[in-house]
């Protein structure tokens, strides 16, 4: 997997030179290249331009967060492991034009939820750590970047980018997955999965997301590898590959979900 981030090194402004290979599903590359243009246009006009300067707090925040929110943070990952290029590389979870979806309906919270609690929910499951409040310097900054990479969107007209590639629903071979991730993957994440902290996230142990992550599902963890992994060379894996490499992720320990915050 070579990492499960792309760090832009760009800790002011969003990603200059960003790029995807967007997939519409795993249906060829004739979709994927139509798509991939469409998202480039987004991504360079968001490239362009300067957030004001508490969307930069925010991007700070999104690319370090350890760092720039602390307080809030349980273990060594940022918001940019699993939002790749600062939230911006399309079929990474992307928050290009994420903020006018909001309110919506959350399965696993149970009830209609704001972008500010979604961003809780980050904190307390991928992040193993503590809600910023609503109305903290961190909450505000971070939604301030959201909406600000969100600026051009039409509300409830999803980014054609948005979120992960489908994938069929395949039964993940962890031992076949284990010989994947000896070759693709422990370069970068270690034959422990321990990464190297702020440069590759931890895959498990006390470092990493947390049970409650939706990172922990093998099936959205395979959606996320099959596009964006390894990194020197995505899409090198077939979805049943990406199927093995999570499943054998999944059998590894890592911190339990704290039920106290289940409402997210």
């Amino acid at each position: 997997m070579h990492g499960l981030h792309s760090k832009s090194g760009l800790p002011l402004i969003a990603a200059a030179a960003l790029f995807c290979v967007a997939f519409a599903g795993w249906c060829g590359h004739e979709a994927a290249a139509a798509s991939a243009a469409t998202n480039a246009s987004t991504n360079q006009a968001i490239a362009e331009a300067t957030p004001p300067a508490l969307a930069q707090q925010g991007q700070l925040i999104f690319d370090h967060t350890p760092k720039y929110a602390k307080k809030y943070v349980g273990n060594t990952l940022t918001c940019n492991d699993c939002h790749l290029e600062s939230g911006t590389q399309a079929f990474s979870a992307p928050m290009i034009d994420l903020a006018g979806l909001f309110p919506m309906y959350s399965k696993r919270a149970g009830h209609v939820i704001t972008l500010t609690n979604r961003i809780q929910e980050c904190f307390v499951r991928s992040e193993a750590g503590t809600p910023p409040p609503a109305n903290s310097k961190t909450m505000r900054a971070l939604v301030a970047y959201i909406d600000w990479l969100s600026r051009s969107g039409v509300k409830g007209k999803p980014y054609q980018g948005r979120g992960l590639v489908p994938l069929p629903a395949l039964t993940g071979d962890p031992v076949a997955g284990k010989a994947i991730y000896g070759a693709q993957c422990a370069m970068c994440h270690g034959v422990n999965g321990a990464g190297v902290p702020h440069v590759f996230p931890a895959l498990w142990g006390n470092n990493s997301y947390n049970t409650g992550a939706g990172m922990n599902n093998p099936s959205k963890m395979a959606r996320f590898v099959v596009h964006n992994m390894p990194q020197t060379h995505p899409g090198l894996l077939s979805p049943q590959q990406a199927y093995d490499v999570a499943a054998y992720i999944h059998t590894k320990p890592r911190p339990k979900f704290n039920p106290v915050y289940k409402s997210y």
